[in-house]
């Protein structure tokens, strides 16, 4: 699901959940970086998935001061990837990203909402059926298409009523996505500042992220790379992820 946020699209509430669980799980990086989350699950989510909100960091004191006027809590939705967070898949940027915002969130104060809606919501098997599109020529979103599927199928709309249960009516969004901001602010989250991951770019996920700035206007700085650049002879690995 794409969607863009016009003039003629007004908010629609997200049905509501409440919370579940709530429990502390230390976690380790491979690279040695530990810190600590709260880890809380839900009863009523719409698509009826098992997705997952951490907090991390001072996430009270970030949603007291977000109640009181101030600066908002710090939130990245993240998709599941098996490949990427777990198995280390350069084909992709999922596992630096997951890495990266884990510190930054903690830093900051806020919430990782960790969505179980692998390969862009088609699904952990169809993902891999789309790698061998691409290992044939295709990017990443014609891989999709030629499944049948649509190039996103993601729907946010669960990822709102986790916000919502944890009173995180206000966030700061950590992504280079803009669907997600838009479909959260549809949903009647209130994006009040969109801040961009850094860039993890290898020669391995060269072509895969210069399709998401060029396709779907991803905030990413690639240094004006252009796929023509890319030679793929040169790389170890298939580039579409």
């Amino acid at each position: 699901m794409t969607l863009s946020l016009g003039a003629d699209l007004a908010p629609v509430a997200a049905p509501t959940a409440t919370v579940r669980t709530r429990v502390t799980v230390p976690m380790r990086f491979p690279d040695g970086y530990a810190t600590t989350a709260d880890v809380t699950t839900f009863d009523g989510l719409a698509d009826g998935r098992e997705h997952l909100l951490l907090g991390l960091g001072d996430w009270r004191g970030a949603l007291a001061r977000s109640a009181a006027g101030g600066e908002a809590p710090l939130v990245r939705p993240h998709s599941e990837c098996l490949t990427g967070d777990v198995l280390g898949s350069q084909r992709c940027d999922c596992g630096p990203q997951l890495r990266e915002a884990v510190e930054r969130i903690t830093d900051a104060g806020g919430f990782l909402l960790y969505l179980r809606q692998e390969g862009r919501g088609i699904g952990l098997y169809a993902k891999l059926d789309a790698y061998a599109f691409q290992d044939a020529g295709l990017d990443t979103y014609e891989a999709n298409l030629a499944l049948g599927r649509d190039e996103d199928e993601r729907d946010y709309t669960a990822a709102a009523q986790m916000l919502s249960a944890v009173g995180a009516g206000r966030v700061r969004l950590l992504s280079n996505n803009p669907d997600k901001a838009a479909q959260l602010q549809l949903l009647g989250v209130a994006v009040t500042e969109r801040v961009p991951t850094g860039v993890h770019l290898s020669a391995a996920n060269a072509r895969y992220l210069a399709v998401k700035r060029d396709h779907t206007q991803h905030t990413l700085d690639l240094a004006d790379l252009d796929l023509a650049d890319v030679d793929l002879a040169d790389l170890d690995l298939p580039l579409a992820g």
